[in-house]
C-alpha cells in the first residue's frame, strides 16, 4: 500500500521539479509527503479522511431507483473500454453465433409468408390496421411466442433469431414489426420468464405463445414519461370482496397512455406504486407504508378498467392507445412474482428493458437501414441526370458510401449485442448505446435515402416504400427511453459508475456505517484507483504519440484500428477520472459534458462491434465497409473528447488533459473520399458485398412489387450501360444504331427493355382530385 502511494507521489514530484526548478524545496516537500504516506495513521489523517469527506460532499446519496438502475443488468465490454486497456480476446474469443435449422426454417417459411401478406400502403392509409387474416396468421404461427421456451408451448428462439425475425418483418412493414416486437420485448412474457411464479408461468405463457392472449405493458402516463420512476398511479393494499370472498388484495387507480397493443390487449401488464398503510403484508416489509414500484398482470375485462380509443402515431397503423383504471381490485397473487416481488418493479423493469434495447429496436433499425441502402443504391444507378446515373456524381457517391458504412455498423452492433444476450449478459449500458446510436444512425440513413430519391420520395403512394419508414422514425427515437434522455443521462451517467472498475466500490465504501470502516475500505480501493489512473495517464500519452502502436491487438489487416481504440480507451479512462474528481456528483447534471463522455463510450462500442463483425464473417471483400465504420467511429470519439475538454469549467484542467490524451494533437481523420466512393460502388450494382450488407431483409419474388421491380431494373440497366455509353459517344439513337448495324437485335432489345423498366421504376403515384383513387 505504501509503495502504491509512492508511485503517484514520485510522478507529481518529477513534474514539480521539471516545472519549477526549485530542487531543495521540492525535496523537502517530498520528504514530508513520504513520511505522511509511510506512517499509516498520518496517511489516514492527512490524506484519506479529507478525501472521504470531500467525496461524500461531492457524491450525494443515491435514491432507491437510481441504485436499482445501477445494480440492474451486467457489465461486459463496457467494462473493458472503461478499464483503459481492453482485452480483445474477450470480444473475439466467442464463435460467431449461427441460427439453428429450425430458426432458419421459420424465417424462410412463416416469416416469408407473413411478409407476402403485408401491404404497408393498404395497412396504413386504407385499413388503418393489420388485416384480420394477418392477425390470425401471427397468432397461429406463434409470432407472440418467439422468446417463450418450448416447454410452455413457445418457439424458444435465440436472441439472434428473435432479432432476425423482427429485422425481416420491419423491412416490409413497420406496423407488423411493432405488433410482433412488443410482446417479445418489454412485455408480460419477458417479465414472467424471469420473475413469474410457477403458477403464473404455467397459466399465462402457453396462452401467450398460442396467441390466446394479446399482451401489452402499461408504464407511461401523462405525468411519468422519462421520469417513469415517479409513477403517480397507486395501489393500496386492503381487504375487499373478490369473486364472493373477502381477501387481501390491491385497490388500483391509474392513467396510462402510449400503450402499444393496448386497444386490442386482453392481458395488461401494469406498473404502479404500491402502499400498505395497514401493514397487511406482514413483517416482510419492515412495517413500511411505501412498498415501492410493483408490477401486476391484469385481464383487461376486470371491472374498473377502461380501454381508450387509439392514438395515431405518425400515421402508422399499429395499435396504440390509453387506458385507465378506477378502483380496480386485484388479488395479491396477480403481482408478477407474487408478494415476494412487491416493491421490486423498477429493478425488474430495468433488467427487462435491456431486451427491447438490445434486440427489438436494433433489429428494426437494421431492417430499415438495409432496405433503404439497397433500394437507394439501385435507384441511384437507375435514375439518370445529364445522361449518366446519379450515383456517379461525387455528391451522391458521398451519401451512398456513408449509408453503406453506417448500415454495416448497425448490423454489426445488432449481431454483437444479440450474441452477448445469448451468452447470458444483460447489458444495461451497452443496450442503451445500441438503442440510441442505431436509431439515430437509421434516421441519418433514411434521411439520406430520401435526399437521393428526391421528388419520388415525397410523393405518397403504394410505390413509395421509403415514406412510411421516414414518417415512423420519431417513434423509435422516442420509445424505450427518449434518445435525448438516453444520451444525456443514461449512457455515461450509468456507465461511468456501473462499468468503471472502482467508482461503484468507492461509493459503497462511503456508505459504510462507521467512519473508521469507511476510511479503511476507501483507503484500499482508492489506492488501487489512483495507481490505475496513473497507469492510464502513461498509456494515454504513449499511445497518443504513437497512434496506439505498441499496444496489444489481434493479428488482423485492421490491427492499427484496434490500437487506435486502445488509445482512446485509455484517454476516456483518464478523462473520466479527472472529470469526476473535478465535478463529482454534479457531473450528471452537467448534461452537455456527460453526453459527450457518453458519445466517446458509444463510438468505441460501435467500432468494437464493427471489428468483431469483420473478424467473424471473415469476408475479405468487406474490409472497406469495416474500415469505414471503424474510422468513422474513432474520429467521432476523438471529436467528442476534444469538445468535452474544450468545455470543462476548469480551463487549466482541460488544457492539461488535452496534452495528456492528445500530446501531439488530434491524430485521427474521418474516412477518406476515396474509401467512401468505393463503398458507394459496392451498392450501385449487384454483387456479393451488396447482398451481404443487406442480408436478412424481405425481397419479394413478385416482379410487380416495388423492391423486386428495382432489382430487375438495376440488373437490366447495369447490363445495358456499356451500350448506352457507346450510343452517347456515337451520338446515335438506339433505332439508328440498329439500322446501321452498330448494335445487334439482342442489344437493341436490352436497351429498350432497360429504358422501359427505368421509366416504370422512377414513376410516382398520382391520385384523383379527392386523393382517393391512386394510379401510376
Amino acid at each position: 500500500m505504501k509503495r502504491l502511494w509512492t508511485v503517484p507521489l514520485l510522478f507529481i514530484i518529477t513534474l514539480l521539479l521539471l516545472l519549477t526548478g526549485h530542487y531543495l524545496s521540492t525535496l523537502i516537500v517530498f520528504a514530508a509527503a513520504v513520511a505522511i504516506i509511510w506512517i499509516s495513521s498520518w496517511r489516514k489523517f492527512f490524506i484519506i479522511e479529507p478525501i472521504v469527506s470531500v467525496f461524500r460532499r461531492a457524491m450525494p446519496p443515491l435514491s432507491a431507483t437510481e441504485r436499482e438502475a445501477l445494480e440492474s443488468g451486467t457489465v461486459w465490454w463496457d467494462g473493458e473500454l472503461f478499464s483503459g486497456k481492453p482485452d480483445w480476446t474477450k470480444l473475439l474469443a466467442a464463435n460467431k453465433q449461427e441460427l439453428t435449422g429450425e430458426e432458419q426454417a421459420f424465417l424462410a417459411g412463416p416469416v416469408e409468408q407473413l411478409c407476402e401478406q403485408l401491404n404497408d400502403w393498404q395497412i396504413n392509409h386504407q385499413d388503418h390496421d393489420l388485416p384480420p387474416q394477418v392477425w390470425d396468421f401471427i397468432k397461429q404461427q406463434q409470432f407472440f411466442g418467439l422468446i417463450i421456451p418450448k416447454q410452455y408451448g413457445g418457439l424458444g428462439f435465440s436472441p439472434l433469431a428473435h432479432s432476425q425475425v423482427i429485422m425481416k418483418v420491419a423491412s416490409r412493414s413497420v406496423t407488423a414489426s411493432v405488433t410482433v416486437m412488443v410482446p417479445n420485448s418489454l412485455g408480460p412474457a419477458e417479465l414472467l420468464l424471469h420473475y413469474g411464479t410457477q403458477k403464473q408461468k404455467d397459466y399465462y405463457l402457453p396462452r401467450l405463445a398460442r396467441g390466446e392472449e394479446v399482451p401489452c405493458f402499461a408504464l407511461t402516463g401523462p405525468e411519468a414519461g422519462s421520469d417513469a420512476s415517479n409513477i403517480p398511479d397507486k395501489g393500496i393494499v386492503c381487504k375487499r370482496e373478490f369473486e364472493g370472498k373477502e381477501i387481501t388484495g390491491i385497490l388500483l387507480n391509474w392513467e396510462k397512455r402510449y400503450i402499444t397493443l393496448g386497444p386490442v390487449a386482453t392481458l395488461l401488464g401494469l406498473a404502479f406504486h404500491l402502499y400498505d398503510p395497514d401493514h397487511l403484508l406482514g413483517d416482510s416489509f419492515d412495517g413500511r407504508d411505501d412498498i415501492g414500484i410493483t408490477l401486476a398482470l391484469i385481464p383487461t375485462d376486470t371491472p374498473g378498467i377502461r380501454i381508450g380509443q387509439r392514438h395515431w402515431p405518425m400515421g402508422t397503423a399499429f395499435q396504440n392507445g390509453p387506458n385507465w383504471g378506477k378502483d380496480v381490485f386485484i388479488p395479491l397473487d396477480w403481482i408478477i412474482g407474487g408478494v415476494d416481488y412487491a416493491g421490486q418493479g423498477w429493478h425488474m423493469l430495468m433488467e427487462s428493458l435491456a431486451a427491447g434495447r438490445s434486440i427489438s429496436l436494433p433489429a428494426l433499425s437494421a431492417g430499415a437501414a438495409k432496405l433503404a441502402c439497397r433500394i437507394t443504391g439501385a435507384y441511384a444507378q437507375i435514375r439518370k441526370q445529364f445522361h449518366q446515373p446519379i450515383g456517379h456524381f461525387e455528391g451522391i457517391a458521398d451519401v451512398l458510401g456513408r449509408m453503406a458504412g453506417q448500415t454495416y455498423m448497425i448490423d454489426a452492433v445488432r449481431r454483437t449485442t444479440a450474441q452477448a444476450v445469448s451468452a447470458g449478459e444483460r447489458p444495461a449500458v451497452l443496450s442503451a448505446i445500441a438503442k440510441y446510436q442505431l436509431t439515430e444512425a437509421m434516421r441519418r440513413i433514411v434521411n439520406d435515402a430520401m435526399d437521393v430519391h428526391g421528388g419520388k420520395s415525397i410523393c405518397l403512394g403504394s410505390h413509395n416504400v421509403l415514406a412510411n419508414i421516414y414518417q415512423t422514425i420519431p417513434i423509435s427515437i422516442t420509445v424505450e427511453g427518449a434518445n435525448i434522455l438516453t444520451r444525456n443521462l443514461i449512457i455515461f451517467g450509468q456507465g461511468a459508475i456501473r462499468a468503471h472498475p472502482y467508482i461503484l466500490q468507492e461509493m459503497a465504501a462511503l456508505e459504510a456505517e462507521t467512519g473508521k470502516q469507511a476510511v479503511t475500505q476507501f483507503n484500499a480501493i482508492f489506492s488501487r484507483h489512483l495507481l490505475h489512473t496513473i497507469r492510464n495517464i502513461g498509456r494515454s500519452v504513449l499511445l497518443g504519440v504513437s497512434k496506439g502502436r505498441f499496444s496489444r491487438a489481434p493479428p488482423s489487416p485492421l490491427r492499427p484500428l484496434y490500437q487506435q481504440i486502445n488509445h482512446l480507451s485509455a484517454a476516456m479512462a483518464v478523462t473520466t477520472d479527472f472529470s469526476l474528481a473535478l465535478l463529482g456528483g454534479s457531473l450528471k447534471r452537467r448534461e452537455s459534458l456527460s453526453s459527450r463522455m457518453g458519445d466517446v463510450l458509444s463510438q468505441l462500442y460501435l467500432a468494437s462491434c464493427s471489428l468483431q463483425n469483420y473478424e467473424h464473417n471473415n469476408e475479405a471483400d468487406d474490409i472497406d465497409l469495416a474500415r469505414w465504420a471503424v474510422e468513422h467511429a474513432v474520429f467521432q470519439a476523438q471529436q467528442a473528447l476534444i469538445n468535452l475538454l474544450a468545455n470543462l469549467p476548469n480551463r487549466f484542467l482541460g488544457w492539461l488533459l488535452k496534452r495528456l490524451v492528445f500530446p501531439l494533437g488530434p491524430r485521427y481523420r474521418p474516412p477518406s473520399d476515396k474509401l467512401t466512393h468505393r463503398l458507394a460502388q459496392q451498392i450501385l450494382q449487384p454483387g456479393p458485398v451488396r447482398d451481404r450488407l443487406t442480408a436478412g431483409i424481405y425481397l419479394p419474388a413478385d416482379k410487380d412489387q416495388v423492391v423486386q421491380q428495382l432489382e430487375l431494373t438495376l440488373a437490366l440497366c447495369v447490363e445495358a450501360e456499356p451500350i448506352e455509353q457507346m450510343l452517347r459517344k456515337a451520338t446515335l439513337s438506339a433505332e439508328s444504331a440498329l439500322q446501321k448495324g452498330v448494335i445487334s437485335d439482342d442489344e437493341f432489345l436490352l436497351v429498350v427493355s432497360a429504358r422501359s423498366a427505368r421509366s416504370q421504376a422512377i414513376a410516382v403515384d398520382h391520385f384523383s382530385a379527392q386523393l382517393e383513387e391512386a394510379v401510376l
